[in-house]
């Protein structure tokens, strides 16, 4: 059986591996724009699955099918209310940012504000990857390859500490050689062959899971099962108790899903690659069709294992992997293992070849070497990457212990989506408002969400009016300072968006008619599901 499930996970993995190497071995892999953008060539399918596979790694497989298991239905708000976000990113942001023909989201607020600016969001991006986002990942990956696999006897290894670390390394080191040395379309290339299998095998899990709840009777029964046995799992609004209030959708959940999809450097940047405008909100768009499926194989697998799982003491953030191991064929099991290395790796690569952009582009050449060439540049990425990269595989093992790991990971975000999403939302809305103001609200919003998470009393904050609706009232107070500074102390004239000439800024003609679809299928979804 190990043998089987080994032999068909290294089987997929190195042919995704020899397929991407096959389409980008000749590409531009020295120049800036080849290696950070892709030359800006993507069209909209290797855009929607390098969007989805970026998002899709095992903190949202495990962890949000972890969430789902003690939760239920309600947490495919994080799915659901990013089909929104989606819907704003093409059709409000995404034009401006290729009208600024800009690499990174610090870039922008350069061009708005100031130099100073783009520094402490250089360095707030920075920080947050190495010490939140990429050890995460590392985290999750090593934790669902482990209940998939059962590398414990596949190895002979008993401890699981050495084992965690092992997995770590290893899926960090392989990570980091698709990043570093391909760049951002090797990713994009890599991300799309692994969300079809992704898509493929998600689905998979719910039929052998639903046959699993109905005892081979079939999936249609099993969903009947799970609706008779569990109905308060089946029930899309969220409990005052629960993770994901319902009233929270509208504050908190929401501005995070918005940071998230529209100005999170990890995700946004593959748009900034494409080939136009059109292109791009084409692939934004199909990204937020494919998020609305997302209950089915993010939310429904952990509320599967809960119906199975939860008299046998499974922990919720070993449900999916649990689930996985049991349910699937063991050639199977090895298929969706390697595709979940895939989504480990497009996660932690696209946020490494983030993090390189962002040092090269920004700290790099922006500020310790002005003068430095384009392969001065790119090298600084690389060599400047390896560092995080180790750095990473040496924190995401002490991760082990949360309590759940998709809700740290919101929580931890916040600290830093917020100040950032206010800033960029005041800029591109205002043309008046100064750099200062910027400032204040990054430093201050950020040091103000982390003194209501970690010091006291400023901590009960988030538990008087639940944390969601503490970071929502942070990012109103923000916004209300910077258009008050705005006021009392504006800039000397307006600020005109110019266009950078980088990139053909026509519209998709149907962009607006999807995005209202989407928006109305949200609402759908929800409907149909309170209060089952």
């Amino acid at each position: 059986m190990h043998a089987l499930t080994l032999a068909s996970f290294l089987f997929f993995t190195g042919l995704v591996a020899l397929i991407t190497w096959r389409i980008t071995r000749r590409d531009d892999h020295e120049s800036t724009s080849g290696y950070f953008l892709a030359g800006r060539t993507l069209t909209f399918p290797l855009i929607a699955g390098s969007l989805l596979m970026t998002n899709l790694s095992t903190e949202q497989m495990v962890g949000l099918n972890g969430a789902a298991f003690s939760d239920g239905l309600s947490v495919m708000a994080w799915e659901v209310v990013a089909v929104i976000a989606l819907v704003a990113l093409a059709l409000f942001f995404l034009p401006r940012f290729l009208r600024s023909g800009i690499a990174t989201l610090p870039q922008l607020l350069a061009i708005r504000f100031d130099a100073g600016t783009q520094l402490i969001t250089n360095v707030i991006f920075l920080i947050a990857y190495a010490v939140i986002l990429l050890p995460i990942i590392l985290y999750s990956g090593a934790m669902g390859l482990q209940g998939m696999l059962d590398l414990q006897g596949l190895t002979g290894i008993q401890s699981p500490t050495t084992l965690l670390w092992l997995t770590v390394w290893i899926v960090g080191i392989i990570g980091a050689i698709y990043a570093l040395f391909g760049g951002l379309r090797t990713v994009a290339v890599s991300d799309t062959l692994n969300g079809v299998g992704l898509l493929i095998g998600g689905f998979v899990i719910v039929y052998f899971g639903l046959q699993a709840v109905s005892g081979g009777d079939g999936i249609v029964e099993g969903w009947s099962i799970l609706k008779e046995s569990d109905p308060e799992k089946l029930n899309s609004i969220g409990g005052s108790d629960q993770q994901v209030p319902f009233f929270t959708l509208f504050t908190g959940v929401f501005l995070i899903n918005l940071f998230y999809w529209t100005t999170n450097q990890q995700i946004i940047q593959r748009t900034f690659a494409a080939k136009n405008l059109a292109e791009g909100q084409k692939g934004v768009l199909l990204t937020g069709f494919f998020k609305l499926l997302g209950p089915l194989y993010l939310v429904l697998p952990g509320i599967i294992a809960y119906h199975l799982y939860a008299e046998q003491g499974v922990r919720a953030d070993e449900a999916y992997g649990h689930l996985v191991f049991n349910v699937l064929p063991p050639y199977l099991t090895g298929f969706f293992a390697a595709v979940m290395v895939g989504a480990i790796l497009s996660s932690f690569n696209s946020a490494l070849n983030s993090t390189t952009t962002i040092f090269s582009l920004g700290i790099y050449k922006g500020v310790l070497n002005q003068d430095a060439s384009e392969e001065q540049v790119v090298k600084s990425g690389k060599v400047f990457g390896w560092i995080m990269a180790f750095a990473t595989m040496t924190i995401a093992p002490l991760l082990a212990g949360q309590e759940s790991l998709f809700g740290y990971l919101q929580r931890m975000n916040a600290i830093y989506f917020i100040p950032i999403l206010a800033v960029v939302i005041v800029g591109l809305l205002t043309k008046r408002v100064p750099p200062m103001a910027a400032k204040i609200a990054l430093v201050g919003g950020c040091l103000l969400i982390a003194a209501g998470y970690f010091v006291p009393p400023f901590n009960q904050l988030p538990v008087v009016m639940h944390e969601f609706h503490f970071v929502a009232s942070v990012f109103v107070l923000l916004v209300g300072v910077m258009l008050v500074i705005g006021k009392l102390r504006p800039r000397e004239t307006d600020w005109v968006h110019e266009h950078s000439g980088d990139v053909d800024l026509t519209p998709w003609k149907g962009a607006v008619p999807t995005g209202i679809v989407l928006i109305v299928l949200v609402v759908i979804m929800y409907a149909a599901f309170a209060g089952v």
